[in-house]
């Protein structure tokens, strides 16, 4: 079994009619530190699968975004852990298929349990987190829903990750939320699964 991808209302690039600057995000966006990830990025035809493909339309907007979210997804002080629980919240919080199709499958790279994912996924707080992971749960939960931070959901998540943490969480709320905003301009699917059948 394969998967195929979906661009919505964004036709799917073919790599061969790429321009010079789409065909440099395309190779940064397949190689590392992406590439051989547990969701598609790119298919057997070498389309780009998600928001990926999406943001070719627009390179250097594109090299600005995907640089983004590599720095948050590889670089950043969040455990594994941390940053999959947050993401997978935010894409339930958002309807954002694709994002729960993908992070979910990183989720249960890093040991996140079934049910913590269902319960991320019925917008509750999954039972036995850890402090810290509650800290950054209920920051992500105001930054969605509500005008302000109130003082003591601030203060929790700065007493477990100081101000350089709460910079990365905000900023991982608002990376997760803005994709989830282009797959649903372009109403983009999660990729289809392709069955082979032998003859």
């Amino acid at each position: 079994m394969s998967e195929q991808a979906s661009g919505g209302r964004f036709p799917l690039l073919a790599p061969q009619l790429l321009s010079e600057a789409q065909r440099t995000l395309h190779d940064t966006i397949t190689g590392p530190p992406r590439a051989d990830g547990p969701f598609l990025i790119v298919d057997d035809g070498g389309h780009l699968a998600g928001p990926f493909n999406a943001l070719l339309y627009s390179p250097a907007i594109g090299q600005a975004v995907q640089a983004l979210g590599a720095s948050l997804r590889f670089g950043g002080m969040l455990s594994d852990r941390t940053r999959e629980l947050l993401i997978c919240a935010i894409a339930a919080d958002t309807d954002a298929d694709y994002e729960w199709y993908a992070h979910s499958r990183v989720a249960a790279t890093v040991g996140i349990q079934p049910a913590e994912l269902e319960s991320l996924r019925r917008g509750t707080m999954p039972v036995g987190l850890s402090g810290a992971e509650q800290a950054a749960l209920e920051l992500a939960r105001a930054i969605l829903h509500d005008p302000t931070v109130d003082a003591d959901v601030h203060d929790e998540a700065f007493r477990h990750y100081g101000h350089a943490g709460v910079t990365e969480l905000a900023v991982l709320v608002g990376y997760y939320r803005m994709l989830a905003g282009l797959l649903a301009a372009g109403d983009i699917p999660v990729p289809s699964s392709l069955f082979s059948v032998d003859g």
